[in-house]
């Protein structure tokens, strides 16, 4: 072999081991107390051990949350968590999707959103609403169903009507500002409303519900927490903030909505 050939050999070698060692932009982003999460992560493995170089990053580590926030930033994206970006083009799925989908976005193809809602459904009557009421809804139902065709799953009235459902609403959501006092009155309503529909399955009680809550307001970062006790924060911070409230919110409803329309 020429000296020409075994310096070719060499750089191709050398380029290899660059291609090998470079660092996958394909980023999985995670909390440790998000259900979906859990879900994801077994699918995940899975891929990985398949080949497919997919970085795990748990948000917890602050680095990992500057990265997350870094490549939100220049793709213009939102998205809780499990959230999956490839960082060189911004190709992206939010949310639990199944290994298959995951598998594509993998291998690089875009995966569109899920489809949406027009609106939300009207309210599902309470647990022993008349003959009337429950028509009226059906009514309204129906025509709902038919302006979301594109959905999937969609369920019947029946399948809804046959859930349990509550007698009454909940007490309205605590406020990030609130404090023990106001935390320990809503506990006391939470709790009433709970023994007034012990009908419905898996209620938790107000401590359990109260210490949640207080746990995702914790995982906010400090300048949340300062925007919720009333400190100034810039636009920028203060839309951001007014999303991570938004998502706090949504979690918070479903756990306390038990209306029959999941």
């Amino acid at each position: 072999m020429s000296e020409t050939e075994v310096k070719s050999k060499e750089v191709k070698e050398t380029s290899e081991k660059v291609e090998e060692t470079k660092e996958s932009t394909l980023y999985y982003f995670y909390t440790t107390g998000c259900g979906w999460c859990k879900k994801a992560d077994p699918v995940v493995d899975e891929l990985i051990a398949e080949g497919h170089n997919i970085l795990k990053l748990d948000l917890a580590n602050g680095d990992n949350k500057k990265l997350e926030a870094e490549v939100k930033k220049e793709y213009n994206k939102q998205c809780g968590t499990p959230f999956f970006i490839d960082a060189s083009n911004g190709n992206t799925v939010c949310g639990f999707r199944d290994k298959e989908t995951l598998e594509k976005w993998a291998k690089g193809e875009e995966i569109p959103a899920p489809p949406q809602p027009t609106g939300p459904p009207p309210k599902v009557p309470y647990h022993g609403a008349d003959d009337k009421e429950i028509k009226a809804w059906k009514k309204e139902y129906s025509k709902w169903v038919k302006d979301n065709e594109h959905m999937p799953n969609l369920l019947t009235t029946e399948q809804i009507l046959s859930r349990p459902r509550p007698k009454s609403d909940p007490p309205a959501r605590p406020l990030p500002t609130w404090t023990d006092e106001q935390f320990d009155d809503w506990k006391v309503k939470w709790d009433k409303w709970a023994k007034e529909n012990d009908h419905l399955p898996n209620l938790q009680t107000g401590d359990q519900m109260v210490n949640s809550f207080k746990q995702r307001l914790q995982q906010m970062p400090p300048q949340g927490a300062q925007a919720a006790a009333g400190g100034a924060v810039d636009q920028a911070q203060g839309t951001q903030l007014q999303k991570r409230l938004i998502v706090l919110e949504q979690k918070m409803d479903r756990i306390i909505n038990h209306l029959g329309v999941k």
